[in-house]
């Protein structure tokens, strides 16, 4: 039996794709969380969302793919950063 993951080297399902990028369309922003964003699977997202026109947010230790399409970043630990959520 295998998870509902999708493990490295695979590649996501077109229908999760498709649904992820309807609902992209309709966000107000995106946040990236402890993600380097170098695998393309995650990556297209942020392109999408820049392309739509969408503000990008990334909680990281060190570089993303998308540095470059970030409006906000904070480099700092996940579980730190977003503490405030508990």
């Amino acid at each position: 039996m295998k998870p509902d993951v999708v493990f490295f080297g695979e590649n996501v399902p077109r229908v999760q794709v498709t649904l992820a990028m309807e609902n992209l369309e309709q966000a107000d922003a995106m946040l990236v969380v402890g993600s380097s964003l170098m695998v393309y699977s995650g990556f297209r997202f942020a392109q999408a969302a820049a392309r739509f026109g969408i503000p990008i947010a990334a909680v990281n230790l060190g570089r993303t793919r998308a540095d470059d399409l970030l409006a906000l970043k904070v480099e700092d630990r996940c579980e730190r950063a977003l503490s405030f959520l508990l």
